[in-house]
């Protein structure tokens, strides 16, 4: 049997499990509780919070674009272990203080948070369109690299419209159906699954390409030692775009709504767990790393359309494997692409009902929202595939695009949380004046001064704004503030 025919197999075998798993998941639970498919009962535990939370950073990224940034720039890739070890820490804190909030106020949503504090139904409407815009560009790094992944597993067989249909659609019916209890379980599976193949498949590239990872590092500081340096003369990075970039994944992280959200999801203590282990999802990417140094000075770069498909074309172009490497490698790229997927489509569902639905028709029933949340997951994987089948970015380039846009959520939350001076029209105007600036840079101006990032230059204006226009108008009800910040 070709190696594709059975790469093929195995990859439909993982889709077909992660349905099931998705679908048993929510199996005997309260489908009509709007509860259970928003927050699944607020009772998850440890295991299934770290890999719930852990799916963020194991996405398609992590799988092909991290290691086509580490073939196509070298060192620079090493923002996202950076980033993805010490992100998680503020939740420690914030964490639990949102599910008290949450809790008191019956929240699950980002849009709702900021409502309630700010007693705003504008806020709310503004938070679930830039979550929602955000999000759609975010899932279209997922849908690119399910898409890859069919591609060239299957050596060009299976169309990339056809791979982000399939990967995809198990997605939304399993999210649809489910909530958030079937996207946790399925990222169970899911993330054990791409931990295991990243690092045996990762260093077997590795040792079988160079015969050991030292190997590799000397023959790449022989041939181009400022591959593996940052903002020195021939790096492919400077020193102010790489800090930024991480600056904004820092401090965006949390911003996310579908990591977020997971504060209602759990108890304080199984937070702050979650929190002290979390980091170790940062030592999974470093076989990823390697994997894109392997294969400097081994690949050509012309016979790539993109870097991101670095990974995909060790296994099937340049190694002698066997055809189920091709399936594991697949398969293992799937789960990382669907474990972000899951999680973000149904927050962005969440976020767009709450933020916006159900802040210009006020009298629905939680119902009627739950089954416009339902429709709406179906509508954002629609939106979705369509960017990414006629979108042309790299999967980094998304991703990090994204994050300039929900960073702006920062000055709005921690005020919230602890400025009690802070006002609506502040963060209101600081919001819109952060996201402008992000956009502006982003895709107006397509440059930055000294390159800083365009999400940080927007957060600097969003909070100057902030602070400036809440100093300037009148100062919210002492008692609503009270009460608010009390229940955390």
């Amino acid at each position: 049997m070709p190696h594709w025919q059975i790469a093929l197999f195995i990859m439909t075998g993982y889709l077909v499990t992660a349905l099931i798993i998705g679908i048993l998941a929510g199996k005997g639970r309260d489908h009509g509780s709007l509860d259970e498919f928003a927050v699944a009962g607020g009772k998850l535990g440890l295991i299934v919070m770290w890999f719930l939370m852990g799916g963020a950073i194991f996405s398609a990224f992590a799988f092909l674009g991290l290691p086509g940034w580490a073939y196509e720039r070298g060192a620079p890739a090493y923002y996202i272990v950076i980033y993805s070890a010490f992100a998680i820490l503020p939740w420690y804190i914030v964490g639990p203080k949102v599910r008290k909030i949450g809790q008191k106020y019956t929240i699950y949503t980002v849009s709702e948070f900021l409502k309630i504090r700010f007693q705003s139904k504008a806020l709310a409407v503004i938070v679930g369109l830039i979550t929602f815009l955000a999000c759609i560009q975010y899932l279209a790094t997922q849908l690119t690299g399910m898409a890859h992944i069919f591609n060239m597993m299957t050596e060009g067989r299976m169309p990339f419209w056809l791979g982000a249909l399939v990967s995809y659609g198990i997605v939304v019916i399993y999210v649809a159906t489910g909530g958030l209890r079937a996207a946790a379980w399925s990222d169970v599976f899911q993330g054990f699954l791409m931990i295991v193949i990243s690092w045996v498949v990762g260093l077997a590239i590795v040792f079988q390409l160079h015969g050991s990872v030292g190997e590799m590092f000397n023959g790449i500081i022989q041939e181009q030692p400022a591959f593996l340096q940052i903002g020195k003369e021939g790096s492919h990075m400077g020193a102010i775009p790489f800090t930024t970039t991480i600056l904004v994944s820092v401090i965006g992280f949390l911003m996310w709504p579908h990591l977020f959200s997971k504060s209602y999801a759990s108890t304080p203590n199984t937070i702050k767990k979650t929190v002290l282990v979390y980091p170790l999802f940062a030592l999974f990417l470093v076989p990823l790393i390697l994997v894109g140094f392997a294969a400097k000075g081994v690949v050509d770069q012309q016979n790539l359309e993109s870097a991101d498909q670095i990974f995909p074309f060790l296994i099937t172009t340049v190694m002698n494997l066997p055809g189920w490497i091709y399936g594991l490698v697949g398969a293992g790229a799937l789960a990382a692409a669907m474990s972000s997927a899951d999680a973000i489509t149904h927050s962005a569902s969440l976020e767009t009902t709450d933020g916006i639905v159900r802040n210009i028709w006020t009298n629905l029933s939680d119902r009627t929202v739950l089954l416009i949340m339902r429709i709406g997951v179906f509508v954002i994987g629609a939106l979705a595939y369509l960017i990414t089948i006629f979108g042309g970015q790299g999967l980094v380039a998304l991703l990090i695009g994204a994050y300039g846009a929900i960073v702006q959520f920062a000055p709005a939350i921690y005020s919230a949380l602890y400025w009690k001076r802070a006002t609506v029209s502040g963060v209101i105007a600081g919001l819109i004046v952060g996201t402008v600036f992000n956009f502006y840079f982003q895709l107006v101006a397509t440059s930055t001064p000294f390159e800083i990032h365009a999400g940080i230059l927007g957060l600097m204006a969003n909070i100057v704004i902030t602070i400036v226009i809440s100093y300037m108008t009148k100062p919210q009800n002492h008692k609503e503030v009270d009460d608010y910040i009390n229940a955390a």
